[in-house]
């Protein structure tokens, strides 16, 4: 097979000669990654999580003091301000652009993916007496996909960060049933590239993340479809086509290679916060400090043996605990860079 960045060239020549293409180059060359996807390359990473990346549906309030109109709802990247500086995103999300980027991380052991995706916001807000708001807003979906033979697997099923709860979702026809864990709900799917797409949503405010629709938008809302190259802000607070940009996790502008960055994290994977630029102020609202947290912080307190983070650093463990899985599945990482088994 021709390689990515000989193909990349020759489809952009063609791009220029024809003045129009139905895809961006990049994509298109990472699209056409070899049969043989590796997630040890940054290509083989992204061609994974393009294709199971969420058509993500985001609740929108447009009501309220620290709503800014609607976009303290809209999705963006964690340095959407130009600094790696945790502590004025409360402020930035005021005057700056919110283009809409997500994150993804891979791991991988002898049978299976599993994919994170990171949704971030600048501020988590509340405009009811007597709430909790906070600056920085971090919740996402472990996305479980069998290696079958195919170049990018078998969607079968999602864990999804609602807040310190995880919640489980299978499509139909999934092998995982119920283990210590309920299943909540089905994973719907629906077609975005000609290809199915799991589909998630967030509420507004708290961004609590579920499978739609066990969330879904009321009223106002974005509709945000996965990219690897395009992060556009919606238009308004109603946008019904928006693209968000895949970053991968540990690259160069990912958070895991910050995660000892003093400016950006505390301890265990908590981003700093603070009370500055009015959060906690108005209605008896209550601010805590350094209150989101990246993947390798996620918890849920009453999961049993799972502990923080686990859900992105050993996704077998998780999955194996919440799901009765099928024989054969394999805890055994060949790429987890979470534990320091592969190099990103």
């Amino acid at each position: 097979m021709m390689s990515l960045n000989r193909r990349g060239a020759v489809v952009a020549a063609s791009c220029l000669a024809l003045s129009a293409c139905s895809l961006d180059v990049a994509e298109e060359a990472v699209a056409e990654a070899s049969d043989a996807l590796t997630v040890s390359s940054a290509d083989g990473r992204a061609a994974l999580a393009l294709r199971w990346a969420p058509i993500h549906y985001q609740d929108v309030d447009v009501t309220g003091s620290h709503a800014l109109g609607g976009r303290a709802d809209y999705i963006s990247r964690v340095d959407f301000d130009g600094d790696w500086s945790a502590t004025n995103n409360w402020e930035n999300a005021g005057g700056r652009a919110l283009p809409a980027h997500a994150y993804h991380a891979v791991v991988e052991t002898g049978t299976h993916w599993f994919i994170v995706y990171t949704f971030f916001h600048p501020r988590d807000w509340m405009d009811s007496p007597f709430d909790t708001e906070h600056e920085n807003d971090s919740e996402g979906v472990l996305i479980i996909v069998e290696r079958d033979g195919t170049e990018h697997g078998r969607l079968l099923g999602a864990v999804t960060v609602a807040h310190t709860d995880f919640y489980s979702f299978v499509p139909d026809g999934s092998p995982l049933v119920a283990g210590s864990e309920s299943i909540d709900g089905k994973l719907s799917l629906a077609s975005f590239g000609g290809q199915s797409h799991p589909i998630t949503a967030q509420e507004a405010k708290g961004h609590g993340l579920k499978a739609w629709p066990s969330y879904d938008i009321v009223g106002d809302g974005v509709k945000y479809y996965p990219s690897l190259t395009q992060a556009e802000e919606p238009s308004s607070a109603s946008d019904p086509d928006v693209r968000y940009r895949l970053f991968d996790t540990y690259g160069p502008d990912g958070i895991w290679p910050r995660r000892n960055l003093a400016t950006l994290f505390t301890s265990s994977g908590a981003f700093l916060g603070d009370r500055g630029g009015g959060c906690g102020s108005g209605l008896s609202f209550y601010c805590p400090t350094n209150a989101a947290n990246a993947p390798w912080g996620w918890d849920d307190g009453d999961d049993g043996p799972i502990a923080r983070g686990e859900i992105a650093t050993d996704p077998a463990k998780l999955v194996a605990h919440y799901f009765s899985v099928p024989a054969g599945f394999s805890r055994s990482y060949s790429f987890n860079p979470f534990l320091g088994i592969g190099s990103p």
